[in-house]
């Protein structure tokens, strides 16, 4: 059946949807694998299911390094395997399981492997490009893949959308914003929809001069108002860098042109996406910032799951205000709005580059405002050298993935 009332596919939200409609939970528990169980969605996601351990039934859990803390949650809850990114790390790994029956393995392939193995719902929270190849094997089985991988739709938007319509798989977003649009734009008409904008807090520069941004640390940076996350989507919230990704992502996942897309910074972080209407009525989804919530929704849907989050209390809040972005400011916005207008391998190289310049920042080798520069620099050596261009496969997307990588690198040493 395909209707979508997990993510709008290009043309229609019904009968041409992209991926079927969430059916209910059965009384089974789910069976889920964690694909970055160590992160900041992983761990949440397994607080959910450890309060209710009756509704799951762990398969597989996996990290990049932390060879202890990912056998702790196996044995905690119970996994069968256990995998390790960094091949180094599976001898303290298989030794930190000992006894217990759990399987363990290292590498990509072994990534690839659990991200396969018999599940209803894989978590995709590997960061980065390495989550490509294990959250493409998920979506080739035809389940449920909850996506918290940004690069899934920021590098391979188009070829990743082609998979999931091949496969059947169910798609549904955990990123925040993108989860409030899916719960504001279910069962929507696409035609009656105007304008999907997405929220930003603005960061912990929200409200410094340009001159004073132009010297922050990267201890400021990581200091992020309102979120709890990793160093490298923290960066990227702080140079909204990440508000651009997520224009692109809302662009694979809705129905709508990149003209009916936007964004406004929102400090309060409670409102975390608005949909407007063609008759008027501006849809928004309202949420405590824990990310919680999304993962809930993720998890449950179509029903509803309880989640152990404060509670609004919009009398206490008292007011919830809203401005325009800076691109002036925070010109990574507009270099990835540019990305996406320029279309094929464009966000490709955008988020390759935007890796090298953030891990180039945090070992201070670049200077906060330089993360733009540098990735609108590689956007257009790229664009010279024709490696912005259509792909028709994962391994196309990979090997654009690389070449932008060693561009910035190249650029990156004339700073």
């Amino acid at each position: 059946m395909a209707v979508i009332a997990s993510v709008p596919g290009r043309q229609t939200m019904r009968a041409e949807a992209d991926v079927r409609v969430v059916r209910a939970q059965t009384a089974r528990p789910m069976r889920l694998t964690v694909l970055g169980a160590t992160g900041s969605v992983g761990t949440s996601t397994l607080d959910l299911v450890e309060r209710v351990p009756e509704r799951f039934e762990i398969v597989a859990l996996t990290a990049q390094s932390n060879a202890r803390a990912l056998a702790a949650l196996a044995r905690k809850h119970r996994a069968k395997f256990a995998v390790i990114g960094d091949e180094r790390c599976l001898g303290e790994l298989r030794e930190a399981l000992a006894g217990t029956g759990i399987g363990s393995a290292a590498g990509e392939d072994a990534l690839v492997e659990a991200a396969q193995m018999p599940a209803d719902c894989v978590m995709a929270a590997i960061v980065g490009a390495a989550g490509l190849r294990p959250t493409f094997a998920a979506a080739a089985r035809g389940i449920r893949v909850a996506l918290a991988n940004k690069e899934c739709l920021v590098s391979a938007g188009h070829v990743f959308t082609a998979e999931i319509k091949r496969s059947g798989a169910e798609l549904l977003p955990v990123d925040s914003e993108h989860s409030a649009a899916f719960q504001a734009l279910t069962d929507a008409d696409p035609e009656s929809i105007e304008k999907i904008v997405l929220t930003a807090s603005g960061g912990p520069f929200r409200t410094w001069t340009r001159e004073a941004i132009a010297t922050a640390t990267p201890e400021q940076a990581l200091k992020h108002p309102n979120w709890s996350m990793g160093s490298k989507i923290t960066i990227d919230s702080a140079t909204l860098m990440n508000k651009g990704l997520e224009l692109i992502e809302a662009f694979h996942l809705f129905p709508v042109s990149v003209e009916a897309l936007d964004c406004v910074v929102h400090p309060q972080s409670v409102v975390h996406c608005l949909v407007s209407y063609v008759d008027g009525s501006v849809l928004a989804q309202l949420a405590a910032p824990d990310m919680r919530t999304p993962i809930a929704v993720a998890l449950a849907w179509p029903q509803r799951m309880t989640a152990p989050t404060e509670k609004l209390d919009l009398t206490r809040l008292g007011s919830l205000t809203f401005e325009a972005p800076d691109e002036t400011r925070f010109p990574a916005l507009r270099v990835a709005r540019a990305a996406l207008r320029r279309g094929d391998t464009g966000p490709a190289v955008l988020n390759a580059a935007n890796e090298v310049a953030v891990k180039a920042f945090l070992d201070r080798r670049l200077k906060f405002l330089e993360i733009a520069a540098l990735v609108e620099e590689t956007l257009d050596a790229a664009e010279r050298q024709g490696a912005i261009c259509p792909a028709n496969c994962l391994d196309d997307i990979l090997a654009i993935d690389g070449h932008a990588r060693r561009l910035a690198e190249d650029g990156l040493s004339r700073y």
